[in-house]
């Protein structure tokens, strides 16, 4: 029988819009456990925390992978209740990202979606599930996510010349159809036709923009990263919220809703799953469907108040000293430990597994009759019905996916 609560080892994967060697905190995070070594010349862009096949943990004193540990020890480490709910895995993936510049602009699709395309390419779309995800701010991010209101999208169509040629036809009443219709036509319109939209909005007075004269800043700054000939740059400049988070902040982004993160280090975690549609903030060869992509599209969240997912106080805490982010989902929340140097947290068994890392300092953690050390960058997994007291020794934050 294995041990109710053991460290992992985790991996990071090479996406170029990760950050460059040490500057990447995936990276610098990963590195504190034995088993990865940081290569300065390397960009890094996720440390992947779970049982999911592509790039799995494993449990630091075996090598094994995490998914083979948990399918041989299913009753101790899920419990019933969890195994009934989803299945014999872990249904959550928590990731640390750390982003350079833009990630694709994309949605995940939803349960109904995922299975019709996993049937048709298993290689592309390698599970059924779905994929609503929150991301946590550790820092200043930056992101792209859900859609602006109705009202602020339809007054730049009013007042901006140079984006009229996407209007559809009908745009009485300006609503979610008009929306998606609009996102078409950028998206299938040419090179030459993005860029010359894009040259004329720059030379637009910016008192034409009103509130959203943001707009102006990003434009440059997007088409350095990637072309001034992709259509990503009007979605997300036109259509969707921009927000600027600070440490602790958090959103929620459902399946089927348009995000792309922009910038900053973030604890991101999703229902387990790796599909996704990207179609723009990339090479034209890595877009995918367009018209699939679009028929695919929710338009929910509407505003940027609607993106954003606040804490509240949780009953898994002892001290009251932890906070509970709690997405409209059934797959897990987050709890997120924040302790003073000599504080102490003891948070109750959960009836499910939990997978909990330290992004920064260090302490103890007792469970299970064992007492290990933590610090930033230890990730450990822990089984359901085991209670976990966190020992500051420095100043100490620990977040901890469960399920239930």
């Amino acid at each position: 029988m294995v041990s109710s609560v053991f460290q992992l080892q985790c991996s990071c994967n090479n996406y170029p819009w990760g950050k460059k060697g040490k500057e990447s905190l995936a990276a610098t995070l990963c590195s504190k456990t034995p088993g990865f070594e940081l290569d300065e010349s390397k960009e890094y862009a996720e440390m992947w925390m779970g049982d999911y096949p592509v790039l799995p943990a494993k449990e630091l004193k075996t090598g094994k992978e995490l998914h083979q540990v948990v399918d041989e020890n299913k009753e101790q480490l899920l419990g019933s209740n969890c195994t009934e709910k989803f299945g014999g895995a872990v249904p959550f993936l928590p990731k640390i990202l750390s982003i350079a510049k833009a990630l694709p602009l994309q949605i995940h699709p939803n349960k109904e979606l995922s299975e019709k395309l996993h049937k048709q390419d298993p290689e592309k779309f390698p599970d059924t599930n779905h994929k609503p995800e929150i991301a946590i701010a550790l820092g200043p991010f930056e992101v792209f996510a859900g859609w602006k209101s109705t009202e602020d999208i339809q007054v730049l169509f009013d007042v901006l010349p140079a984006i009229k040629r996407f209007l559809p036809a009908q745009t009485e009443p300006f609503n979610n159809e008009t929306l998606r219709q609009i996102c078409q036509k950028i998206l299938t319109a040419s090179d030459e036709e993005i860029a010359k939209t894009q040259d004329e909005l720059a030379q637009t007075p910016r008192e034409k923009y009103g509130e959203q004269a943001y707009m102006l800043d990003l434009l440059p700054r997007l088409q350095k990263q990637y072309s001034k000939e992709d259509p990503g740059n009007l979605v997300a400049l036109l259509t969707m919220n921009f927000l600027r988070l600070s440490a602790g902040d958090a959103i929620y982004i459902p399946a089927d809703a348009p995000h792309a993160y922009l910038s900053g280090d973030i604890v991101e975690c999703m229902a387990r799953s790796n599909n996704v549609l990207n179609t723009g903030f990339c090479p034209r060869a890595d877009r995918d469907n367009i018209d699939l992509f679009n028929a695919a599209l929710t338009f929910s969240p509407h505003t940027a108040e609607e993106v954003k997912l606040g804490t509240s106080q949780t009953d898994k805490s002892k001290n009251g000293k932890t906070r509970e982010y709690a997405p409209p989902m059934s797959e897990f929340n987050m709890l997120r430990t924040s302790l003073k140097e000599g504080e102490k947290e003891t948070i109750r068994a959960i009836a499910g597994p939990s997978v909990l890392f330290a992004t920064r300092g260090s302490g103890k953690l007792i469970a299970d009759g064992q007492t290990h050390d933590i610090s930033e960058g230890y990730v450990f997994f822990v089984g359901q019905g085991t209670e976990v007291t966190h020992e500051a020794t420095g100043e100490l934050e620990v977040y901890q996916a469960y399920a239930e």
